[in-house]
């Protein structure tokens, strides 16, 4: 909880438009409702009670900021160089190019992180033994009332056309079309989710 107060102050002061607080129980289950209380209570904090809010900038003009500003803009530069000289996102996911970048930067940390060069309280660093957290438990019994609803909600739209919108679907993926209009109408024909992601990743695969 102090850590994610630390970030979310973090983020106000870097100027963040839209702030989302996890709880503390997010890694294990969904959150209960006393987590997500105490996740909403540190927006609260920050908004109301530490004055970050009072002010546009409040660490306008900070020279480690603006620093580190200049430091991630060319470096998000030479990113997007790279992919441009590639010849574009979709033929540098092709070469495995942001893969490979995500699990090397994610091995980089594990490493820092188990050589102690980056310091995590409590977990390599200042452990201690803690009690088990409650989490969040599902009545399994609502998984199958979900899946009964869904079964409901076919068995009631009109199937053929729901078919034909994820066939064009499917088609324009497999083309250069616009597949937006195709999504749309998918969706008026009342297709699921998972029908319209099925049908784009039988064309396109998963990554």
């Amino acid at each position: 909880m102090v850590r994610v107060a630390l970030q979310a102050l973090a983020a106000v002061l870097g100027g963040c438009q839209s702030l989302h607080t996890n709880g503390r129980d997010e890694a294990l289950s969904l959150p209960t409702e006393a987590s997500a209380r105490i996740a909403l209570r540190t927006q609260q904090i920050v908004a109301h009670e530490s004055g970050v809010c009072d002010f546009i900038d409040p660490i306008g003009g900070s020279w480690a900021l603006e620093s580190l500003t200049d430091e991630l803009e060319a470096r998000a530069v030479d990113y997007l160089r790279k992919i441009d000289d590639m010849g574009g996102m979709v033929e540098a996911i092709s070469r495995q190019f942001p893969q490979r970048e995500i699990e090397e930067a994610a091995y980089k940390a594990q490493k820092e992180v188990e050589e102690k060069k980056q310091i995590v309280v409590g977990v390599n660093e200042f452990a201690s033994e803690e009690a088990p957290i409650e989490t969040l438990r599902i009545d399994p019994a609502l998984e199958e009332q979900q899946i009964a609803r869904v079964k409901a909600f076919r068995r009631q739209r009109d199937n053929p056309a729901t078919t034909r919108a994820l066939s064009e679907l499917k088609q324009t993926a497999e083309g250069t079309g616009n597949l937006v209009p195709k999504i749309v109408a998918a969706v008026k024909a009342r297709a699921t989710l998972g029908e319209i992601a099925n049908a784009m990743r039988d064309v396109f695969g998963e990554h």
